[in-house]
């Protein structure tokens, strides 16, 4: 695998994805593309919707543990490991250890969805409950990692991990080759760099665009800046979305390999969640509804009948946050 040079400028080559695809693919689902009549009469684009709401744990976050996991050396799988996630992330590796026989400890924001932790549980894994955000909860984990000599499995920036998270791009253009543009959901920002890596080794002019949520920009502020920024405090409650800081080595590479950026708040996203219940009959928690809603929202400036994929990262919805929100 490539290597990441001391100015962090990950790159990751069509090679690097293919080996991680070969690891991955005994283990996860080659996930559907889907279309929707009521999305491309609403957007004016020929859109297809990169299904990862059904992946096993019910997102894209089994895939980069696998691949990482799988790499690990047996000292460093006797060790155990240890994450810290909103949720997802927690899932994945939970399902990943589990296939590889190896102990997972979880540590997760005490506000976490209840649904998340329940099945991060039933997956096998110990979950510790620290702080209200990501960046509290990996405070925690990286403490545990000193006190039990757990092998730390990073959420977002480890180049195994980005790998992984990179094979559904690589699905992407096997499943529709002639695909324009791919919109995708940004947290620490993982999936778009694996999946910008993946897809413009295959189609180098390929159009990637990020969509955060407003109130914690801190990809778009990272890149804005040319260095890491840590937001001062976050307006956001969908914890795929919830991040103060993003990685270094995924800021290099959305710098390079991703074409925009775009952003809005949680109530538009919602109403992207709440319309593809109501009209595509699939239930997608916030960040995978994100790239919907920016596509409702005119946010992705392309011509008509531009081809379209927006990725639906994952389906483990809080079903709590919907209440009492006032629609815009």
């Amino acid at each position: 695998m490539a290597d990441v040079t001391k100015e962090e400028e990950l790159t990751l080559t069509r090679a690097d994805f293919e080996a991680a695809r070969r690891a991955v693919a005994p283990h996860v689902y080659h996930t559907p593309m889907l279309t929707s009549r009521s999305l491309r009469e609403a957007t004016g684009f020929d859109v297809r919707m990169k299904a990862e709401l059904f992946q096993k744990g019910g997102s894209y976050k089994v895939r980069g543990p696998t691949n990482l996991i799988g790499q690990l050396s047996k000292e460093e799988r006797g060790r155990g490991v240890i994450c810290s996630s909103a949720g997802n992330h927690s899932q994945g590796v939970a399902i990943a250890a589990h296939q590889y026989g190896v102990k997972a400890v979880v540590v997760m924001a005490e506000n976490a969805t209840p649904s998340k932790i329940a099945a991060t549980k039933g997956y096998g894994a110990e979950v510790v409950l620290h702080g209200t955000i990501w960046d509290e909860a990996n405070e925690k984990a990286l403490e545990l990692v000193e006190e039990r000599g757990l092998t730390y499995v990073h959420p977002f920036d480890d180049p195994r991990l980005i790998a992984g998270q990179g094979t559904v791009g690589l699905e992407i253009l096997e499943d529709w080759p002639e695909v324009e543009v791919i919109v995708v959901p940004i947290g620490g920002g993982g999936l778009i760099s694996g999946i910008s890596m993946a897809a413009k080794s295959v189609k180098p002019n390929v159009r990637i665009i990020g969509v955060e949520s407003s109130g914690a920009p801190a990809m778009k502020r990272s890149v804005e800046a040319g260095r890491l920024v840590t937001l001062d405090r976050v307006d956001c409650v969908i914890d795929g979305l919830r991040v103060k800081r993003v990685g270094a080595n995924t800021r290099s590479v959305v710098s390079r390999f991703v074409d925009e950026i775009v952003t809005l708040p949680d109530a538009q996203i919602f109403d992207a969640v709440l319309w593809l219940m109501s009209r595509a009959k699939l239930v997608a928690e916030g960040a995978a509804a994100a790239p919907v809603g920016a596509l409702l929202r005119g946010l992705v400036d392309a011509e008509p009948g531009t081809k379209v994929v927006v990725v639906l990262s994952g389906g483990n919805l809080d079903v709590e946050q919907l209440r009492g929100l006032s629609w815009n």
